[in-house]
């Protein structure tokens, strides 16, 4: 959706016979900018967060090179504000592994943590 004169209107681009309507813009939370480098960050909306887990379980992903030794391993995203960004990794992984058991889970709430637990 576009602002028209104060009216939301929608924009639609064509492939060929295909209307595909434009992505809606997000609702902002929270915004600021450094005066310095002029760089904005900005808290959006989100419906929900979608993470990759194997067999029903969450996962972290790590990968690490056995001829580099000295650069340590690199931990990957597998949690998104982007459904697509989820799907596209779980995707991958079956691929990767032959298997069938990375699947997307769409996580709405949570128990809501205040300290970091101690080990």
């Amino acid at each position: 959706m576009v602002e028209s004169f104060r009216k939301p209107i929608n924009i639609y681009a064509l492939f060929g016979d295909t209307y595909i309507m434009s992505r809606p813009k997000p609702t902002i939370l929270l915004e600021i900018t450094n005066k310095k480098s002029y760089k904005t960050d900005q808290v959006l909306e989100s419906d929900a967060v979608w993470s990759v887990f194997y067999q029903d379980k969450p996962i972290n992903l790590k990968t690490s090179s056995m001829v580099a030794q000295e650069v340590g391993p690199k931990y990957k995203k597998v949690s998104f504000a982007n459904s697509g960004h989820a799907f596209n990794l779980a995707e991958k992984l079956n691929k990767m592994f032959s298997t069938v058991d990375f699947a997307v889970y769409k996580l709405t709430t949570g128990e809501k943590i205040t300290d970091e637990p101690k080990t």
